[in-house]
């Protein structure tokens, strides 16, 4: 019989997944689980109607564009101004949070993790969600850790999720021609792979309680950058207790004047990179909603769930790549690192200056040292440049494996830096987080990070 519902279900989902397929043609899927950060007006909107009260209805739900659909739109539900008209449409449709699980459904995924209510293990227990995202919701409570009690943030996942998400990626054609959009030449395979994984990793909370502590010590003691502890004793596969972290939100900062917003952008800027090219980690997530910003400078990073770890061949790639382009300016040899790559098909019918004038335009905040202003404009160009199907060189441009989701940084940390209109000379501030250039601090951030690291020695 379950068998039977499970079948039903996955037909169902799979029917919407096509309809969607239809509706955005050879278009990009993302994914829209917006977060939603709030106290009080959180609360207001919970309608108990509405719960979740059994795993049946979780995957009815998720059914209806959440799961593993849902989670690839956030990857673009912030670029709307760049993508095309019918992917915007449909990606409008998948950024809406799941309703809640009734108090009863959270309380048997603790029994089932920890063989206990829910209410014995915190000292106190605010059974109302304060956030909803695409595969779980998140609790305030108290832990005694130690001597003392600790606010904490308690992640649980919806019951019956992995297997709607499951029935999601294994409908790869599907969703490979849904993600070839915008490249002509896009052997899907590479990349549905590369997600399929990803998205594998995501649903085990053991695994996002390891990157997240990864990070954590990483950045342990760091004047601007804080990443919230992780609590072991209460995590589990399902279920993810960490610190829990108060403050301003993106809306926020948007309303802050500009070198408050500088500052931040600059943060951001750094925390990205110091971790690519330091410990060869990249957080895939770079969503306005998983940051919390502090009054004294400080930036929280939050969901660790979707993080790429990077071979050492890999990272010497990249850095090639930014050497040639943006410190030699060396057209030649950057045509033939990126065909070595993958990233551009080594019989393409086009001139190298081409090529170099195409793959420029993701070097050009960093190509030259000056004082610039990042703007929307830009990012947005960048979106529509990467999915510009009448573009001749986009007919034999490709992503390989490796990097799927490296290129969030072009298309999302990007238009996060547009949404701030970040100003500050961005070559040198990159100099001293390429390993290959390695420089001295040039801002008054940089100052401070470059005391930690002679404190830490990274």
């Amino acid at each position: 019989m379950r068998h039977a519902i499970r079948s039903r279900t996955r037909l169902r989902r799979n029917a919407r997944i096509a309809a969607l397929g239809a509706k955005v043609g050879f278009g990009h899927a993302g994914t829209a689980a917006r977060k939603v950060f709030a106290g009080a007006a959180r609360r207001e909107q919970l309608s108990r109607a509405r719960e979740m009260r059994t795993a049946q209805q979780v995957a009815a739900e998720l059914g209806d564009m959440k799961g593993a659909l849902m989670k690839l739109g956030q990857m673009a539900s912030y670029l709307d101004d760049g993508l095309p008209e019918p992917l915007r449409l449909a990606l409008a449709q998948l950024q809406t949070a799941a309703p809640p699980m009734s108090h009863d459904l959270v309380d048997s995924v603790f029994m089932d993790e920890f063989g206990a209510l829910p209410s014995d293990l915190f000292v106190t227990w605010d059974p109302e969600p304060i956030a909803a995202a695409s595969i779980g919701q998140v609790h305030r409570a108290v832990l005694r850790d130690g001597e003392d009690d600790v606010a904490v943030a308690v992640k649980v996942q919806y019951p019956g999720v992995a297997d709607a998400i499951e029935s999601d990626i294994r409908t790869a054609d599907l969703l490979g021609t849904l993600l070839a959009f915008g490249f002509k030449s896009l052997d899907p395979d590479a990349m549905v792979a590369e997600i399929k994984e990803r998205l594998t990793e995501e649903l085990d909370y053991r695994r996002e309680a390891q990157n997240q502590q990864i990070f954590a010590d990483f950045y342990q003691g760091h004047p601007f950058i804080h990443v919230p502890k992780v609590f072991t004793s209460r995590s589990t596969s399902k279920v993810l207790t960490t610190e829990l972290v108060t403050g301003a939100t993106w809306a926020d900062v948007l309303t802050w004047d500009q070198a408050a917003r500088d500052k931040v952008a600059e943060s951001i800027f750094r925390f990205v990179f110091r971790s690519l090219y330091r410990f060869r980690a990249f957080n895939g997530d770079p969503h306005p909603g998983n940051y919390i910003f502090h009054e004294d400078g400080r930036v929280s990073f939050l969901d660790f769930g979707l993080v790429k770890y990077f071979s050492e061949a890999e990272m010497e790639t990249f850095q090639c790549m930014i050497k040639a382009a943006a410190i030699d300016h060396d057209v030649e040899k950057f045509r033939s690192i990126v065909e070595d790559a993958g990233l551009l098909r080594k019989d393409a019918p086009i001139t190298t200056a081409e090529a170099g004038s195409y793959f420029s335009h993701f070097y050009e905040p960093v190509s030259e040292s000056r004082e610039m202003t990042w703007t929307s404009e830009y990012a947005t160009s960048i979106v529509r440049h990467t999915f510009d199907r009448s573009s001749p060189i986009a007919q034999y441009a490709t992503v390989p494996k490796s990097f799927v989701f490296i290129q969030r940084i072009n298309l999302g940390l990007y238009a996060l830096l547009g949404q701030l209109g970040a100003r500050g000379n961005y070559r040198r501030i990159a100099e001293e987080l390429w390993p290959m250039t390695n420089s001295p601090a040039s801002t008054p951030l940089g100052r401070m990070e470059a005391d930690w690291l002679a404190s830490v020695r990274h």
